[in-house]
């Protein structure tokens, strides 16, 4: 957490509210992640869904890591962070031919496609495009229901031979095979215990190479929950995989794990009042520059300096956004010493589906983005004013 020095200091210069990502966490969760998994052929790919920054994708770039892509945009904002084509994971759903078009004349090789029509209309581009652009490496989302539950992502098993055939009909191979576990799963024995079946599944495609294992692994936004444990991930991964009798390229996509907790929404106390023994804060952002609680769970550790001082005493605190809408809390019942006008409060893990979630709901504009470096800080996204509110309209 940033001292009160330096986060006055930030929103004297910055404004508020403001995002502030700090490097040095950043670099930390890295290499933990990064030496969590001793298996020699793993790659680790940024998931930039998560944060499209691309000041911080680029330091996921310095570190080695690739890109792991949802979308077109994903595609885009990773070029211009410095990823080459190659170094990029297309792994989304439900693209249109355009769109299918531009990711594969855009250098994109490897694909993980979500449904023998998606299968089917990628091959049928690449036909056309087989002259000009080299063939891509194509793998399949995996659709497990016995595993996952109800899902809309993937293809089941079932299907692996009419996909087979559909590739085979351009003369492509399908090597891969993506695992998605779900949303922000922190228990590590939901990945672990199901990794033999992953991998047997994967064995159903003669031409495998490589096992995509990404999304869905979990964030202790809430302290007092246990974390996902990516030691003891790593060893049994790498001791499922090295059973095998080739060799298999690994995928990790860490997701919100890598980036959740380098960030924090800096925000003021703009409105005080007390209802019985609660008190009712007023800040100057909103619950639309977080991620929607279906995402990250509805908690973020809320902390203010003040409330450092252990003799003060502690109230039952509503944190409340600066729109009308009944639902603008950033925090419920939270612990927090009595608060006036100008305090600042710190919301905690934003890294992740924190700008990358934010919108104009009541017409706020979205806002500033800071990182801070060697001792340093800088400015990685302006602040956007009402002019945005009017922007692609015509009148």
């Amino acid at each position: 957490m940033i001292g009160e020095e330096l986060a006055r200091e930030l929103l004297e210069k910055y404004g508020s509210p403001l995002y502030v990502y700090e490097s040095d966490r950043l670099h930390q969760t890295i290499d933990r992640i990064t030496q969590s998994i001793p298996y020699p052929r793993t790659q680790f790919h940024f998931a930039s869904v998560t944060n499209g920054n691309v000041s911080l994708m680029q330091i996921f770039h310095a570190c080695g890591w690739k890109l792991h892509a949802n979308t077109p945009g994903d595609v885009y904002l990773g070029l211009k962070a410095g990823y080459s084509p190659n170094e990029i994971v297309y792994s989304g759903s439900n693209l249109n031919a355009v769109e299918m078009r531009l990711l594969l004349t855009g250098g994109v090789r490897t694909l993980n496609l979500d449904s023998l029509s998606q299968l089917s209309l990628c091959c049928e581009i690449y036909q056309d495009l087989r002259t000009s652009i080299a063939a891509p490496k194509l793998g399949l989302r995996l659709n497990l229901p016995e595993i996952t539950g109800e899902s809309r992502i993937g293809v089941h098993p079932d299907e692996f031979e009419d996909a087979i055939a559909i590739a085979n009909s351009v003369k492509i191979k399908l090597s891969g095979l993506h695992f998605y576990r779900g949303t922000g799963t922190n228990a590590t024995a939901a990945f672990t215990s199901v990794i033999e079946t992953v991998l047997a599944t994967g064995k159903l495609l003669p031409d495998w190479e490589y096992l995509d294992f990404g999304g869905g692994f979990g964030y202790p936004y809430n302290k007092n929950i246990a974390g996902f444990n990516w030691s003891e991930f790593g060893a049994e991964l790498t001791q499922q995989l090295l059973k095998i009798d080739k060799e298999i390229k690994l995928i990790i996509e860490p997701g919100r794990a890598a980036i959740a907790g380098c960030a924090t929404l800096l925000s003021q106390v703009v409105s005080v009042k007390w209802q019985g023994e609660k008190q009712i804060v007023g800040v100057d952002t909103t619950v639309a520059n977080l991620s929607v609680p279906s995402v990250h769970g509805g908690y973020r550790e809320i902390v203010t300096w003040n409330g450092l001082n252990l003799e003060q005493p502690l109230h039952p605190t509503d944190v409340c956004g600066n729109t009308t809408y009944s639902r603008d809390y950033l925090g419920r019942n939270c612990q927090l010493p009595r608060l006036q006008i100008g305090d600042i409060i710190a919301i905690l893990d934003v890294g992740a589906y924190g700008y990358a979630m934010s919108s104009h709901f009541l017409h706020r504009p979205r806002p500033a983005e800071v990182l801070l470096e060697n001792g340093k800080h800088r400015l990685i996204r302006r602040r956007e004013d009402y002019s945005i509110l009017l922007e692609n309209q015509v009148f």
